[in-house]
């Protein structure tokens, strides 16, 4: 593994920080000591970005909206970065290297940076490196940090628990629409963005944005912020202007409380670290290991309740601790 440029990455130069999330995505425990080591001289740099979870269903046009916001953003003097959530693709293939493709325009941008997350054993540790690169691409420079989620599953959930906003893309025509739209993934909604509002599509987006306003209506959101429903084209580009001054209401509003929820956040993604580090490491164990596979056959066969085979397993633990 190459030695990280610490003075570039800090320069923002992109192949340094594709050089460190490359570091951050190994999972040799040698590149793992590394990284911790590179995240803890990146910390002190980080934390200054706006961190926009994007979320939508595979052709509601993610890829075309994310390159226009971009772009726009760019417009602004913003530097931005766009990370995926995506443990269904192999390390060089899956939605979002196709998307980087799409992002012509974006990819080719000195002031833009996109990067796939490489599938994992489990969405947890796609999500674990995510929240490691947003922290190296703060630490370089970047101010806004796009994290793309596939749309489907609990991906939704760990982009929000990473991100400062979350936003979720819908096309034009909500009505029976409506009825297959998880209730959870509408209430983590900051925005719901109706895309693709232009061409014959433009009068049935207007009438979305009114359907989807009445289905929040019914949804139980708390904290400092009313969630808005909005449309753009991505195409035109028209209505990206007025997104951004949303969001930018939103953070004044959130001045205190995303703050707030990013020390969650970060206890929440400790927690979760120290879970499985110390899973990874009793399961290295051949007497525990044998153990812990002896009663989960057991739990499968119906022999034995969960809570019993659970205690089997932590009773040695305690035994060995209080010893």
């Amino acid at each position: 593994m190459p030695e990280i440029d610490f003075d570039a990455l800090r320069k923002g130069q992109r192949r340094a920080l594709a050089k460190a999330i490359t570091l951050i995505e190994s999972t040799n425990p040698v590149h793992r000591r590394e990284a911790a080591a590179l995240l803890e001289q990146c910390l002190p740099h980080s934390g200054k970005s706006l961190r926009i979870g994007i979320s939508g269903v595979p052709g509601v046009g993610k890829s075309t909206f994310i390159e226009a916001f971009g772009l726009f953003l760019l417009s602004l003097g913003k530097r931005v970065g766009v990370l995926a959530v995506d443990p269904s693709s192999p390390l060089h293939g899956g939605s979002i290297l196709g998307d980087k493709t799409r992002m012509e325009h974006l990819s080719r941008e000195e002031n833009a940076f996109i990067r796939p997350s490489p599938a994992g054993r489990s969405l947890g540790g796609v999500a674990n490196r995510t929240r490691e690169a947003i922290l190296v691409a703060e630490s370089a420079g970047f101010d806004v940090i796009l994290v793309e989620t596939v749309g489907v599953g609990q991906s939704e959930y760990e982009v929000h628990s990473m991100t400062d906003l979350f936003l979720v893309l819908m096309q034009p025509g909500a009505g029976d629409e409506l009825q297959g739209i998880k209730k959870g993934i509408l209430e983590l909604a900051d925005f719901i963005v109706v895309n693709k509002a232009d061409g014959d599509a433009e009068r049935l987006a207007s009438q979305s944005v009114v359907h989807y306003k009445n289905a929040m209506g019914f949804l139980n959101h708390q904290g400092f912020w009313t969630p808005e429903v909005l449309s753009v084209s991505s195409l035109q580009p028209r209505g990206i202007d007025t997104l951004w001054e949303r969001m930018e209401a939103y953070c004044e509003a959130g001045s205190e409380a995303i703050p707030e929820r990013r020390a969650t956040q970060a206890s929440q993604w400790f927690e979760r670290l120290l879970n499985d580090g110390i899973t990874d490491l009793l399961k290295a164990n051949a007497t525990w290991a044998s153990l812990y596979h002896e009663q989960k056959a057991r739990v499968a066969s119906g022999e034995v309740a969960p809570p019993k085979a659970a205690l089997a397993c932590i009773e040695p633990l305690e035994k060995a601790l209080l010893s």
